[in-house]
This record gives structure tokens, C-alpha cells and sequence, in this order.
């Protein structure tokens, strides 16, 4: 069993380093690194230890590849404690490698662990979670609740949506008749652990106006998409496989169905609820991806138990490696966009996301990897036409965190002035000692600045790549002399969603 988990996380591991270096940053990594660039216990819009673990990938100069390592990481640990649920609910060889195939190969699972992001580590954070609880509670394991509470410590630091996944857990076993075991001294030290160690960034968020809870009123308010019941569970079939949504599906059902084990019936009774839970707030698709592990493990120690033929059991992963090998160019950077859109339109596939924007021919996850140094460069050659006065008092405003984030990272290489901007956290951050004497302004049309604003408008140039994001591509645009200070104009710059 120990080999076969060790070879498949590893394989999950060394599939996401060989894409690692493809592409460039993507939106939410650069603004990650700048975050990290100004250490604290929290941000306006997650946790501190992605944007810390980011900016530690680039100390030592530009590492787009070891960045993702990092992700890689946690594709490497949701495939390991998949398999060790898969050996809890005593699985044979076959079984465990069932499990592990599906969490190393859902098309969600792929898209998830391919950038550095908040969302990069929850199927490691909730099949280990789920893997130490089922040890506790069944296998009367009470160390295994201190280790669970590490975990949920370390999740909480990583994303706040942790709660998403343990309010149906902690519901499924009182429903189950298990809630017994959380009374016990070990399941306590196991609750303070977490709470000690998600405070600091609870208390960050507490000082600042819980701007997280600001953050989830703007996407319900009509940032996300609101998407009906049945479409929300035919994508949740197709973004994780037919095939390894059919197993999910059986796992939970046999939690009921079979005396092996309904035992386990606590963790099946879960991933229903969370799903319930996930239609009531119409959350975007990969919202509910972390809980499939748990049940992965169920359906695939349900059918080893099953099925006695080796064959018969591994049949169904030929069509399901397949449909993940079709469907990894547009969960992975594969294929150059160009091959992407191309491949895409060939597949009758059109690019979706889960927010109201304006779409390029390729995926939102890939466009927005597109165009962040040619903005920096498109920039830097506007700057240069200022005179040599205005470009030593000058700042750069962005008009989203992607655009700070950008001109921040590859700014200095080209000597660009300091950036602020307005979005989550860089407006947390405040426009500095800047007076707004000369802001260059970046996806602002000149016309759409007010002439009550400043006393001088100035178109300085474009910017724009094919393939990014619509919204992407727009003006570089001087104000020159802002007519009320900065400071005072900023309370009506902000934006948090």
C-alpha cells in the first residue's frame, strides 16, 4: 500500500512540475507575492500563508516554477491522504489505487493545484481532516484529533472556507450518533490547536471591518454568477469526471448500503450535506471539489470489496484516463493559447467562468496568465515620455489588484515609480506619502477622469494582449495635478470584491 500511495502522489506531483514553467503569473500569484512583500497577520481578502509562501518563491529572483512547486505540493498531499482513507476503510492495492488515480486525474483537481492559490491546498486540507476524525472517532485514535486540529489550523491560515466543509461534518456525525467522541479531552486540545493557530488572522480581520464578510456581500451581490441547482450538478459531473463522480456518488451511497462499511456512513453523510450546502449559496463549482476525496476512498474500497476480478475492477479507469487526458489541456497550461482556443473550438468547448465578465476564446484561469509583463512594458514607455520631473514624483495607480500586483512585480526591473491601487488590500494599504501631483492612471479612459478631478488629462498609451482578458486591455492615462489630496479622494477609490 505505502508504494502505491508514494507512487501515485508522486506521479500528481511531477505532472504539475512539468507544467509548472508553462505560460506566466497568473493575476491572483502576483498579487499574492506582493501581499507576502508586506508580512502580516492577515488580508482584506484571505489568509496570510499563500501570499507568505509566494513571495518566499521569489527572494532570490523571478521563479515561476518554483512557485507552483509549491502548489504541486498540495496536489502531491490530496492524492496521499485520499489513499489513506482509501487503507482506513481497508481497501486492497487496487482499491487504493482507485482512489489515488481519481484524485491525481480529476480535471478540477488538475485545475486547482496548477497555480499557487487559496484554493491550491483545500483537497489536502479536507481528506486529511476527514482521514484523522474517521481515526479518531472509529479507530479510537484520540491523538489523531490533535492532528486534525493542526490541520484545521493550517487550512484556516490558507482560506477561511474551511468552516464550509467541517459545519456538515461535525452535523453528520451528531446525526450519526458519533458526536459522542468530540467530548473527549483529545478532540478539545485538538479544537483550541486550530482556533490558536487561525486567530491571528481572525483578529487581523476583526481590526480591519471584517473586509473578508465585505468581500462575500460584493460576489453575492452580483459579481458571481447566480447558477441553477441542476446546472451546477451536470458541471460538477464533468469537471471531475463522469467516471470518478459515478465512484464519489457510489462511495457515498454504500456508506449506507453496505456492513463493511457504514461505519464510515458519518463521512458519506457529509459530502451530501456540504453539497446541499453548496446549492444553497449557488457557489461556484470548484467551491465543492475539496469534498470529493473522503468520498473517492468510500467508492473505491466499496467496489475492491465488490468486484473479485483484478481486470474488472481496473476496466473503468481506461474511459476515465481518457476523458482526463481530453480534458487536461483546459484545466493545465498544455497547450500554447492559441492551440488552446483551437483545441477548445474543436471540442465544441466555450470558455466559462464563474464571475459576470466578458470572456477571451480560452479560459479564464489561462487568460489571466497573459499580458502582465507587456503591461509593465506598455508602462514603462509611457512613463518615459513624462519629463524627468513629473517621472520622479509619480505614481501608478491600478484600477484591480492583477494590474498592481503586475506593475509591482516586473516594475522595477524597468524602473516604473511605486504602485498603489485600489482593490482588497492595496487599498488597505493606502496611497502612501503620494499627493497625487502626477498619476499615471491604468485602465482609466481619459474621458471617463472628470475635469473636477484634475487640472490636466492626458492619454499616455494602450495596453493589451490577444487572448487576455477583455477588461485587460485599455488606457494608461496621466492626471496631472489632482485637485482635492489623495488621501482625501481615497475612501472613494475603494473597491473590495
Amino acid at each position: 500500500m505505502t508504494r502505491i500511495r508514494w507512487a501515485l502522489s508522486t506521479a500528481a506531483f511531477a505532472i504539475h512540475l512539468a507544467v509548472a514553467g508553462r505560460y506566466d503569473f497568473f493575476r491572483d500569484e502576483l498579487y499574492f507575492i506582493a501581499c507576502g512583500r508586506h508580512p502580516a497577520f492577515g488580508y482584506a481578502d484571505q489568509p496570510p500563508l499563500v501570499p507568505l509562501l509566494a513571495a518566499a518563491t521569489q527572494l532570490f529572483g523571478e521563479r515561476l516554477w518554483l512557485l507552483r512547486a509549491v502548489a504541486a505540493v498540495g496536489a502531491f498531499g490530496a492524492v496521499w491522504f485520499t489513499c489513506k482513507l482509501a487503507e482506513l476503510f481497508e481497501a486492497g492495492a487496487i482499491g487504493v489505487a482507485l482512489a489515488g488515480v481519481a484524485a491525481a486525474t480529476a480535471p478540477m483537481y488538475l485545475g486547482l493545484a496548477t497555480t499557487l492559490n487559496t484554493s491550491s491546498f483545500e483537497p489536502l486540507a479536507v481528506a486529511a481532516v476527514s482521514y484523522f476524525l474517521g481515526r479518531a472517532v472509529v479507530k479510537e485514535d484520540p491523538g489523531a484529533f490533535v492532528r486534525a486540529g493542526l490541520v484545521c489550523g493550517l487550512a484556516l491560515e490558507a482560506k477561511y472556507e474551511l468552516p464550509l466543509f467541517l459545519a456538515p461534518l461535525l452535523l453528520a456525525l451528531l446525526l450519526t450518533g458519533r458526536a459522542r467522541s468530540l467530548w473527549r479531552k483529545a478532540a478539545l486540545q485538538g479544537a483550541l490547536l486550530a482556533a490558536a493557530i487561525a486567530l491571528p488572522s481572525l483578529v487581523w480581520q476583526a481590526a480591519h471591518g471584517l473586509p473578508f464578510l465585505e468581500l462575500m456581500r460584493a460576489g453575492a451581490a452580483g459579481k458571481n454568477k447566480v447558477v441553477p441547482a441542476g446546472e451546477f450538478l451536470l458541471n460538477q459531473v464533468l469537471v471531475m469526471n463522469p467516471l470518478y463522480a459515478l465512484l464519489a456518488m457510489i462511495g457515498v451511497v454504500a456508506s449506507f448500503a453496505s456492513a463493511r462499511l457504514r461505519q464510515w456512513r458519518f463521512l458519506g453523510l457529509a459530502f451530501a450535506l456540504t453539497l446541499l450546502l453548496m446549492l444553497a449559496l449557488h457557489a461556484k463549482d470548484y467551491y465543492f471539489a475539496p469534498a470529493y476525496g473522503p468520498a473517492f476512498a468510500l467508492g473505491a474500497a466499496a467496489l475492491d470489496g465488490w468486484i473479485r476480478r483484478t481486470w474488472v475492477k481496473l476496466l473503468p479507469l481506461v474511459p476515465a484516463l481518457a476523458y482526463s487526458i481530453v480534458s487536461a489541456p483546459m484545466a493545465m497550461p498544455i497547450l500554447d493559447p492559441p492551440a488552446l482556443a483551437a483545441y477548445m473550438r474543436a471540442l465544441h468547448q466555450a470558455p466559462e467562468s464563474g464571475e459576470n465578465l466578458d470572456q477571451s476564446d480560452i479560459p479564464q484561469d489561462f487568460a489571466d496568465m497573459l499580458g502582465w509583463r507587456e503591461l509593465a512594458q506598455s508602462v514603462a514607455a509611457a512613463v518615459r515620455t513624462l519629463p524627468p520631473e513629473d517621472q520622479q514624483r509619480a505614481v501608478i495607480l491600478g484600477r484591480n489588484y492583477g494590474e498592481s500586483g503586475a506593475l509591482d512585480f516586473y516594475g522595477p526591473a524597468l524602473g516604473l515609480p511605486p504602485v498603489i491601487g485600489r482593490h482588497n488590500q492595496y487599498w488597505y494599504w493606502g496611497p502612501g506619502r503620494y499627493d497625487g501631483s502626477v498619476l499615471v492612471l491604468i485602465n482609466w479612459a481619459p474621458e471617463s477622469v472628470k475635469a473636477a478631478d484634475c487640472a490636466e488629462v492626458k492619454a499616455l498609451g494602450r495596453f493589451g494582449t490577444p487572448q487576455a482578458m477583455p477588461h485587460e486591455t485599455g488606457s494608461i492615462t496621466l492626471c496631472r495635478r489632482l485637485l482635492r489630496p489623495l488621501p482625501e479622494v481615497w475612501a472613494e477609490l475603494k473597491l473590495i470584491r
